[in-house]
């Protein structure tokens, strides 16, 4: 099972998409073991939408959609505004 994710950062106002197989232990690196990277300056990270998809090559595309123009209108216009 894979799934991409979203993450918001309240306090910087920032987005992050990503896909994993294992959703707990890359949220715990995004706010707790990296040491480097770009999510390490946002801090911390709520996970606020995420989609299970059967097959990796599913979910790349999925994350893919998410990072464009058009995916992030959508997030913006649907996703965050559940949790302003």
């Amino acid at each position: 099972m894979f799934c991409v994710y979203v993450l918001y950062s309240f306090s910087a106002k920032r987005l992050y998409t990503g896909m994993t197989s294992d959703l707990i232990t890359r949220f715990k690196f995004h706010n707790e073991k990296s040491t480097k990277g770009h999510t390490i300056r946002y801090r911390p990270w709520y996970c606020i939408h995420v989609e299970f998809f059967s097959t990796k090559s599913e979910a790349l595309l999925r994350e893919k959609e998410l990072k464009s123009g058009k995916g992030r209108d959508w997030i913006k216009s649907n996703i965050i505004p559940q949790y302003l």
